[in-house]
């Protein structure tokens, strides 16, 4: 007896299928469609009907936030004034199987007038929509994964890969950074990751500052008071060593004069540290390989401008 999961196997499987079939289809057309849309003056007009505009609309999305603007156009709004949206400088993705959507045809002579040159995906280049576009990038002409071959499924996905291929090619082909990407996208996980900087976290000053003659239990205070750190500099401001509470406690283990050892013998000479100007991402790898929880902030000089805390980090939701 058939089961769930034995669909789910075929309808992979006639999916990937379609995949590698329109892979191979637009071998020839794909470099085209990228250069044209790349040099495009104006937006990327992305349109489509039905399931297609539905995958049209996501297109558009992952462009615009890739550094591509584009906006979604539905046809059928298009002819009752959202025309007006679209700019000679413009380019137009049009995503129909057929080909012969009759609103996309509608769409097509206004497209002409406009002289905004056309990128179809489409299974039939000889249709109405492949005749009037300037690239046709073919899908197959192959049987749906809907058991009645009558649902979009195959189809739809094929366009959508064919679409983030579109846009991961024009990120090269633009030269989009993953600065770029930060600027639009500056709420939630990604903007936090891609724009939180070590200054926007870190403490002081002022500083938990020790001087090397010191005896190690003027540290305490200052180390209490700062999370289990304290720090000396040289007579010139740069920082000379660090000392923290993991590093208190094995010390007692084996002196039972610590407390009046001068601090200046137990600072930990080559401590980590960190620019404010890098990222918090940086600070939290950095911190996890060296297995601490904070990092001395330090100008080009090498002067302690503050400390960073994992604890922090953590808190702004940067993992």
């Amino acid at each position: 007896m058939s089961t769930a999961f034995e669909e789910a196997r075929r309808v992979f499987g006639i999916e990937s299928d379609w995949l590698a079939a329109t892979l191979g289809l637009v071998e020839e057309s794909f470099d085209r469609a990228v250069d044209l849309m790349g040099s495009a003056g104006g937006r990327l007009v992305v349109t489509g009907m039905g399931k297609s505009g539905h995958i049209a609309g996501k297109i558009a999305a992952t462009l615009t936030s890739t550094g591509s603007p584009a906006f979604f156009l539905h046809p059928a709004e298009a002819v009752h004034g959202d025309l007006g949206l679209v700019q000679p400088s413009d380019v137009d993705l049009v995503l129909s199987k057929s080909g012969e959507t009759q609103e996309i045809a509608a769409l097509l002579p206004c497209f002409r007038r406009l002289e905004v040159p056309v990128v179809a995906m489409t299974s039939r280049p000889d249709s109405t929509l492949g005749r009037a576009a300037a690239v046709v990038l073919r899908i197959p002409d192959m049987a749906e994964a809907c058991p009645h071959n009558l649902a979009p499924t195959a189809s739809t996905t094929a366009m959508l890969v064919l679409g983030d291929a579109l846009a991961m090619a024009l990120i090269r082909e633009r030269n989009f950074t993953e600065s770029d990407f930060a600027d639009v996208h500056t709420g939630g996980i990604i903007g936090r990751r891609l724009l939180t900087r070590v200054s926007d976290l870190m403490v002081g000053p002022p500083l938990p500052l020790v001087g090397e003659d010191s005896p190690l239990r003027s540290a305490l205070a200052p180390m209490t008071s700062n999370r289990g750190v304290c720090l000396s500099v040289d007579a010139s401001g740069r920082l000379s060593g660090i000392f923290v509470y993991g590093d208190l406690g094995r010390l007692l283990e084996t002196r039972s004069d610590a407390l009046e050892m001068p601090v200046g013998a137990v600072l930990n000479r080559s401590p980590c540290t960190i620019s404010a100007s890098e990222l918090a991402t940086t600070a939290l790898a950095r911190m996890e390989k060296r297995g601490i929880t904070s990092l001395v902030v330090t100008d080009p000089d090498g002067r302690p401008e503050g400390l960073v805390y994992l604890h922090d980090i953590m808190r702004a939701g940067i993992y």
